[in-house]
């Protein structure tokens, strides 16, 4: 069920990719800006790690995928794990937005964002086979099982606690609510919401579903210093 909403993000309106044999294609590659060469690019590595996994993946095989010369991956991104971080970089951006739209910074609060989190995970699974494979540690995939996915999820976890910082910073401060240590409290929430994440998605039922998110809600809104009343 894995959704293309991030490669759309990646893709940025590029032609769709042609088939090509090696030789043109790194005849081909010349005809691209460097701008094209990247989303396509990206939009290829995120497909081919999504299907077979990172390490079954080369540099050769993106290449072909995206229709460009091998050479152009190492001269944008310099190396095949460059290249899976700024997919993290750009899946966490893409999840901000998600968050943020049709709201000032200030405005947001977990009633919002915690809803919103959760159905961008649900229709954006980041790897094929996540669905239907869930334990007592949440749903797993190809790339979530191997070290080899870390700087992936290491790069996302980077741009969305930035963003919960800014964001705590600014309805705290329209609140009028001082003495939140801002970097802990943050943490601590990029954790809990990742914990509701697995419970969310392996939910055996609907109404399960829904106490999870209810009381993500709560305990966010709680625990980063929010006046519930």
């Amino acid at each position: 069920m894995a959704t293309r909403a991030l490669d759309s993000r990646i893709m940025s309106g590029t032609q769709a990719r042609s088939r090509a044999v090696p030789r043109a294609t790194d005849m081909r590659a010349r005809r691209y800006d460097p701008a094209e060469t990247k989303a396509r690019v990206l939009a290829a590595a995120h497909m081919l790690f999504s299907r077979n996994g990172f390490a079954s993946t080369g540099t050769a095989d993106i290449a072909r995928e995206a229709d460009v010369s091998e050479g152009s991956i190492f001269y944008h991104f310099g190396s095949k794990k460059a290249l899976l971080e700024e997919l993290g970089r750009r899946h966490g951006e893409a999840m901000i937005a998600a968050m943020e739209e049709g709201y000032a910074l200030e405005d947001l609060e977990p009633g919002i964002t915690v809803p919103r989190v959760l159905r961008f995970v649900r229709d954006n699974m980041i790897w094929e086979g996540m669905e239907g494979d869930c334990n007592e540690c949440g749903p797993k995939s190809k790339m979530a099982s191997t070290p080899d996915a870390e700087p992936f999820y290491h790069a996302a976890k980077e741009v969305t606690t930035d963003w919960i910082k800014r964001h705590m910073q600014a309805a705290l401060a329209k609140q009028g609510i001082t003495g939140v240590e801002i970097d802990i409290a943050a943490s601590f929430t990029h954790h809990v919401v990742g914990d509701a994440i697995d419970r969310w998605l392996c939910a055996a039922t609907p109404e399960e579903a829904d106490r999870v998110e209810r009381e993500t809600v709560r305990y966010v809104r709680a625990a980063s210093g929010y006046r519930l009343d």
